[in-house]
């Protein structure tokens, strides 16, 4: 199995999460369930069968978050260093088009947040990032077409 890159606040925010869905969303479904079989006839109880599908996303996202907590490998972005873009670097780029600029980090796929300027390893726009260097050209494939992008700043904090 591949390693899960993510940062140490992503970690956190994993665990956060997966003790939430543990202490506090599994026993409230557990106590719809048990009201709900109180209503009599199964088969017709919309209530419980809400119920049992809200409890098998639940367990389906613990097993999902406990999966990837197992196979994590965390970056510490505080000793990263140097001219070309890795993961955990913050990147400005200038849009050739529009001529915005923008600010992103690059994190874990689980941590991607774009509005937050959180950007996936995995996303197509960090994938052609990692290894450029400032003043980079950057060229990226979307479903509108050809996106080109000049890397401005690249910074580890």
């Amino acid at each position: 199995m591949a390693a899960e890159l993510m940062t140490a606040g992503g970690h956190a925010r994993l665990e956060e999460e997966i003790g939430r869905l543990k202490r506090e969303e599994r026993p409230a479904v557990i106590n719809a369930i048990s009201t709900a079989r109180e209503h009599g006839d199964l088969k017709e109880n919309a209530e419980y069968h809400a119920a049992k599908e809200r409890q098998a996303i639940i367990e389906a996202r613990i097993s999902e978050l406990a999966d990837k907590l197992k196979r994590a490998e965390i970056v510490d972005i505080s000793n990263l260093s140097g001219d070309e873009v890795v993961f955990g670097a913050i990147v400005t780029l200038i849009d050739d088009d529009t001529e915005r600029e923008s600010t992103y980090q690059i994190v874990g796929s689980e941590e991607a947040d774009i509005k937050g300027g959180l950007l996936s390893v995995t996303s197509p726009l960090a994938r052609a990032l990692i290894g450029r260097a400032k003043g980079d050209p950057v060229e990226v494939a979307t479903p509108n077409g050809e996106k080109n992008y000049e890397i401005l700043k690249i910074a580890f904090s």
